[in-house]
């Protein structure tokens, strides 16, 4: 593989696997946030199982330079998901279903699809600051989140027993979901990267506390971490991780409030030829403190999964910019008080070029 080549091609694909990005997305997929933030379908950790964060946000490259400039990703992404147990009890809380000072339990199962476009406009600025390179996205997001619940409820209202009975319940929204402005940092020394980000969620999505299936989440949220990619140009052997966590405000209309979420995304990749390149993504997510609040009816509540899956990428010119095309997929397991399955995100990038300079140049000042 020619080394020229090769650092050209990585450095045109750097923003491509990260968000979707959402949640990103997905680039939570495609951008650094693939990524950075949250489409809530009918349950994913938190509140009901609904957290602010996408796993799998971040992905590839997160931590390398990019090219300056102004760049577009839009996402598809898709997710099938279940639960039972304490969930679809948290559920049946959450929507008014049973009353806030019954002591109840469920044999339920819930039931979930999403499917979503994620749209990340991001800006990479030229001048270094503080050694580094800054970029500001902004993800937006719209789609359709359709649940179901369905199954027996028992428990005791002040003593009274009620149940058990049997619920069947469903919910489809359409429409948009919240803002996630993402700032980013990056470093950069020899094969050695490294970023920094802070992103934040502004509740103006379609959401109702009484629906089993939202697009936005309800309240407000701030994100920030670090991450590293070892990326050799030579070779085209390439690992990345992120690291962040989510401190959650409170729900307005629950007075629920999540705890604090840890969330750590992970790929690594090589490049098959220039324009090619496979790899493994993976995910790990887990809360780190109980939730709370005057809403909260179900107990600590406690969200964790984990996930892991393949990636391929693919790079062409367009004009005079760079596109990519990605694909990549999750199946989950391992989790607790969150409904599981997979999810599939689809990512478009359209990026300025890598200087066509015979040998490549750094992007920010050393």
């Amino acid at each position: 593989m020619n080394p020229t080549a090769t650092s050209r091609t990585l450095e045109t694909w750097r923003r491509a696997v990260r968000w979707p990005a959402i949640r990103s997305a997905s680039i939570r997929a495609g951008l650094a946030v693939a990524a950075a933030c949250s489409f809530a379908p009918p349950a994913s950790a938190d509140e009901s199982g609904v957290s602010f964060w996408i796993p799998g946000l971040f992905g590839s490259l997160a931590a390398v330079p990019q090219q300056p400039g102004w760049s577009e990703a839009s996402i598809y992404y898709h997710t099938s998901v279940s639960a039972d147990g304490s969930v679809s009890l948290a559920r049946e809380f959450q929507i008014g279903n049973i009353p806030v000072n019954a002591s109840a339990h469920a044999s339920a199962n819930v039931n979930g699809t999403g499917d979503a476009g994620l749209f990340i406009p991001s800006y990479v600025f030229a001048t270094p600051v503080l050694g580094g390179q800054v970029a500001a996205s902004l993800l937006a997001i719209y789609g359709n989140a359709s649940a179901a619940l369905a199954g027996t409820v028992a428990g005791t209202v002040g003593g009274v027993p009620f149940g058990p009975r049997f619920d069947s319940i469903s919910s489809s929204t359409t429409g948009f979901g919240d803002l996630y402005p993402l700032f980013e940092m990056r470093w950069n020394n020899g094969d050695d990267n490294y970023m920094a980000y802070m992103a934040g969620d502004v509740p103006v999505g379609d959401y109702s506390a009484k629906s089993l299936a939202n697009i936005g989440i309800g309240h407000g949220a701030i994100d920030s971490g670090a991450g590293y990619s070892y990326l050799d140009q030579q070779s085209g052997h390439e690992l990345s991780a992120v690291l962040g966590f989510t401190y959650n405000l409170v729900d307005p209309s629950t007075q629920y409030q999540n705890g604090v979420d840890m969330h750590l995304d992970w790929a690594a990749s090589q490049f098959l030829s220039k324009q090619v390149m496979v790899g493994v993504v993976g995910y790990v997510y887990d809360e780190v403190s109980c939730d709370g609040g005057a809403g909260d009816h179900v107990g600590c509540f406690q969200s964790r999964v984990v996930g892991v899956g393949p990636q391929l990428g693919f790079f062409f010119p367009v004009g005079t910019m760079q596109g990519y095309l990605n694909v990549k997929g999750y199946g989950e397991f391992d989790a607790a008080d969150r409904p599981f399955g997979w999810n599939t995100w689809l990512t478009l990038q359209i990026s300025p070029a890598a200087p066509s300079a015979a040998a490549p140049r750094p992007l920010v000042a050393k």
